[in-house]
């Protein structure tokens, strides 16, 4: 069990007001009060719409939502109407408010330091004032598209993902603007002027981030941007769920070499040799064949016995739990990764936040109010701003115009997807981020073609996914197995302010670089590990890809239709999720850092980072003993919902979501007589007959196109959104509108798009794209140069003895190397 906190909580000089609804504000508040900040959540007087959602428990004096409970942990609950706000936000030091957009101009608030409008689509564009649900955006945001069978309808996961995702964002625009402090004022404190500094953040586009990858590959390879079926999708085979003789086991191939491991493991060899299967993609296109090939031999044992295997192994594979398995897992009790939440005489389980800061975790227990619990209780007066205290980086007032993090400095170890877009959101916004890579072992995700054709062109520096996850960095090779590499690494640390690195738990140790070893050169260093099940315990040294955390985290369990396997959601859905829980963690250490002075390790364990995707499924069953049916692409409490043929062969997610848009809905779709029947008043009426009700509608945006649809209900007040393909969010006209896609121009490439950070300064342009990413050892001489003071002389010696350059060696030319995650 995690021991109770020896320090201070990282934000305990915080106060939060927390003003509107809906999940991604009150995730949002949840970071901030779960790490100790006063969070006050006001409420109308009818109460948060989210007390009525289920699971439903009884909490003494009525029910309440266990949901909503596990949201909102450590807050003080207060009802404040409209004469009431403005005097309670002036006291605080952050405003999240999610009012919708006519509120908040209306009845503007100012606190003292930071202002955050949270909305679905940002407060410009076309989609502003769009009707939305979490499925409805996340549909907008290119998510659903490459999911479900090949001829559809595209699969939907339902719950709260999206907005959890928009709630990590907020918090790190909110956390970064702390730590930085507002241009030419103190740290937390108003700007010169007075005025609090004010931001907005697009649900619609934080959620972007999770379909970077196949906005950037379907470019360049059509495949990847493909429903290829269930549990299906490229450039890899098989990636998938797997029926065992006990359980399901979560299977991801990549190399040639795992395929060969996972065909010997399951007895079949011969498999593993043939030539038609090879690579990943060849794999695809024989799916059928090959999975009726290996699937008797993943019979014979449980699902346990083959990842115990795998894990000896060091494939990445994962048992994929039920939420009642998931709950009992031994890895996950020992870490505290479920916490007690309380709410008035009712108790249960909840995702404990994932960031798991070894000198100041997350609470790990908590209470959320009753509806206006503490409107008697005064609050404490505050006559100055607490966070004006010790800073260590950076400096106390930043000149007009700086961005939030300037000032700040990062060495990023990190490779593929998670850590490098962990470091992205820190440089967007101005910190100094430099991205070490070795010669012998460049990012992967600069390509892993080990033809030496790919390297004499080098096809490595052409590759969009590295260039739109590393851009605003800078970039310098050292081969850290040489210790003349290793010895500039631990130099290079003593002016930096925190490390990233998502290496297998045993490189650093073995190169001499781990966090006992960098400390002792910067002690007050903040530095994230970001393994898969956490640094310690049985599980430790378990490889895996975004795919292999989505399928550990049980999401796959409640994924789908009823009579499907369990379904994997996305490609790689754990990446993208654990860069954004790794930037959160690491803005919290640096907040606690600078209060104290004291830096800390942080111990990320991935497959955590997406619990709280689950959550609505681990509240239900550890409140109620189940959690629930398999919705597929309907909803417990919208019906009718799902996804629907349009005329241009593109798909339409919509949602119904109470008794007043169903009229609506049959007016548009000119069927009053649906409208007119009392039968179909109210949920439970529609629920009977929703297999018909999804024909009415399929029958009407068949007749449309999928934008045309989506306007026109829209335009009656519906939910409704376009399944966007990834790569056709370059086109989309609200993306367009707000200056979202940013032009680049990038040494290789050439010409080229960015997708833009999802906050933005209120009513302005998103922060701007300083620097393409970098080339291989392209700041060599002006890092280790210009700033560690090596010479021409002393550089040319090093590059001549292969410890930095600016060319990928060969794989066939690659001395022996310490294997990295």
């Amino acid at each position: 069990m995690t021991a109770a906190p020896r320090h201070a909580q990282p934000l305990a000089a915080i106060r939060v007001a927390e003003v509107g609804g809906g999940v991604a504000l009150a995730y949002a508040g949840k970071l901030f009060a779960d790490f100790g900040a006063e969070v006050l959540k006001a409420e109308p007087p009818e109460g948060d719409p989210l007390r009525h959602a289920p699971p439903l428990v009884e909490a003494g004096e009525g029910a309440e939502s266990a949901l909503f409970a596990w949201l909102n942990t450590n807050k003080r609950g207060l009802i404040a109407d409209p004469a009431r706000l403005p005097g309670l936000v002036a006291d605080c030091d952050v405003l999240l408010d999610a009012r919708p957009r006519a509120e908040r101009e209306a009845l503007p608030l100012a606190p003292r330091g930071i202002a955050l409008a949270l909305s679905w689509f940002g407060d410009s564009g076309p989609y502003r004032d769009f009707a939305a649900t979490d499925t409805t955006c996340r549909a907008l945001s290119g998510i659903f598209a490459c999911t479900g069978p090949a001829e559809g309808p595209p699969a939907m996961l339902g719950g709260i993902a999206g907005e959890v995702v928009g709630g990590l964002a907020a918090f790190n625009a909110v956390a970064a603007h702390l730590l930085g402090g507002p241009p030419g004022g103190p740290l937390g404190g108003p700007a010169a002027d007075g005025q609090p500094a004010r931001l907005e953040l697009s649900v619609h586009e934080a959620n972007i981030a999770i379909a970077e990858y196949q906005a950037t590959q379907g470019l360049t390879n059509p495949e990847v941007e493909r429903r290829h079926g269930v549990n299906r999708f490229a450039p890899t085979s098989p990636l998938g769920v797997y029926p065992c003789r006990e359980g399901w086991l979560g299977v991801t191939v990549v190399t040639p070499a795992q395929f060969r491991a996972f065909c010997d493991m399951i007895g079949a060899p011969e498999l593993g040799r043939d030539p038609r299967y090879v690579m990943g993609i060849e794999r695809l296109q024989h799916a059928d064949a090959l999975e009726a090939l290996f699937a008797p031999h993943l019979a014979q044992r449980t699902a346990m016995e083959w990842f115990e295997e795998a894990l000896r192994r060091r494939l990445p594979f994962a048992v994929v739990p039920d939420m009642a398995g998931l709950l009992a897992t031994p890895t996950h009790r020992a870490r505290d990764a479920f916490q007690r939440v309380r709410i008035g005489d009712a108790e249960f389980e909840g995702p404990t936040l994932p960031q798991r800061l070894t000198r100041t975790p997350p609470l790990a227990t908590g209470t959320a109010p009753r509806l206006g619990e503490h409107d008697a209780s005064p609050l404490a007066a505050r006559s100055v701003t607490p966070l004006a205290a010790r800073p260590v980086t950076p400096q106390a007032a930043r000149p007009a115009g700086a961005l939030p993090l300037a000032g700040l400095r990062v060495v990023d170890l990190s490779m593929g997807w998670a850590g490098p877009l962990c470091t992205r959101q820190l440089a967007d916004l101005g910190t100094e981020v430099i991205k070490v890579e070795a010669c012998q072992y460049p990012d992967w995700w600069r390509g892993v073609d080990p033809r030496p054709a790919f390297f004499e062109s080098r096809q490595y520096e052409r590759d969009l996914r590295f260039c739109v996850l590393n851009r605003n960095k800078r970039g310098i090779t050292l081969d850290l197995t040489d210790p003349e590499g290793a010895a500039l690494l631990r130099q290079l640390v003593r002016g930096a302010d925190a490390v990233v690195e998502n290496y297998a738990r045993e490189v650093l140790p073995k190169l001499g670089l781990d966090y006992k070893v960098l400390s002792a050169e910067r002690p007050d260093l903040v530095m994230l590990s970001m393994p898969a099940f956490g640094g310690e315990g049985p599980w430790r040294d378990a490889r895996a890809y975004g795919s292999t955390l989505e399928h550990a985290s049980g999401l796959p369990s409640v994924s789908g239709e009823p009579d499907w396997p369990p379904t994997t959601n996305q490609l790689a859905y754990g990446d993208p999720i654990g860069g954004l829980n790794g930037a959160a963690a690491l803005l919290a250490a640096l907040l606690y850092r600078q209060r104290t002075g004291e830096g800390q390790h942080i111990d990320l364990a991935q497959v955590e980072c997406l619990f709280p995707l689950v959550a609505p499924w681990i509240v239900a069953q550890s409140a109620t003993g189940s959690p629930g049916p398999r919705w597929g692409n309907r909803h417990p409490t919208q019906a009718p919902h799902g996804c629907f043929p349009c005329g241009d062969g593109e798909w339409l997610a919509v949602a119904v979501t109470d008794d007043a848009a169903w009229a609506r809905l049959c007016d548009a779709i000119g069927r009053p007589d649906l409208g007119a029947d009392p039968a179909l008043a109210t949920l439970d009426g529609r629920r009977t007959r929703e297999g018909a009700l999804e024909a009415a509608i399929a029958d009407w945006t068949r007749r449309h196109d999928s934008d045309a649809a989506m306007q026109a209900l829209q335009a009656a007040g519906i939910a409704a959104g376009t399944v966007r393909w990834p790569t056709r969010l370059r086109e989309d006209p609200h993306l367009l509108a707000r200056g979202f896609w940013q032009p680049a121009e990038r040494a290789f490439i050439g010409a080229h798009g960015q997708p833009s950070a999802p906050f933005r300064p209120a009513g302005g342009a998103p922060f701007a794209v300083r620097r393409p990413a970098p080339t291989l050892g392209e700041h060599n001489a002006a890092v280790l140069g210009g700033e560690l003071g090596l010479d021409g002389a002393a550089l040319a010696r090093l590059a001549a003895a292969g410890v930095i350059g600016d060319r990928a060696v060969p794989v066939a030319e690659r001395k022996g190397r310490a294997s990295a995650a």
